[in-house]
């Protein structure tokens, strides 16, 4: 059961980073001092407002890639046939796997990145 947590970790920990670069992105510019505030706080407008769901969207697709490359290459599910025996699995998987993707992103995206974007004075 351990190992299943550090598996479902391992696969939403990229997706739910790169879901969240919409608004992540103007604050590591302000962290690394490439950008004002001003423009990080535009920036991030702009993206969180008219781009949202295509970082969403690419945090999904980096999740079923990441899905696929786990049962592929952790799991040693290779043939439809292989995938019918262990269907149960691999749905319960999916599942799991999705409802921690959305949870993380919402506690990352709203909870973390939000702090450290007021922190920073980026929004208030």
């Amino acid at each position: 059961m351990i190992s299943m947590k550090k598996d479902i970790l391992k696969i939403t920990s990229i997706p739910v980073l790169i879901a969240s670069l919409c608004c992540l992105s103007p604050v590591v510019l302000v962290l690394f001092g490439i950008g004002t505030v001003g423009f990080a706080s535009s920036l991030a407008d702009t993206l969180y407002g008219q781009y949202k769901w295509y970082f969403r969207l690419a945090g999904l697709i980096v999740m079923a890639i990441a899905l696929f490359y786990y049962f592929f290459k952790s799991k040693g599910i290779c043939t439809l046939d292989q995938a019918k025996r262990r269907r149960n699995e691999i749905l319960n998987t999916i599942a799991l796997t999705l409802i921690v993707g959305v949870l993380g992103y919402i506690f990352f995206l709203y909870v973390v990145v939000h702090y450290v974007g007021v922190w920073f004075g980026l929004w208030g």
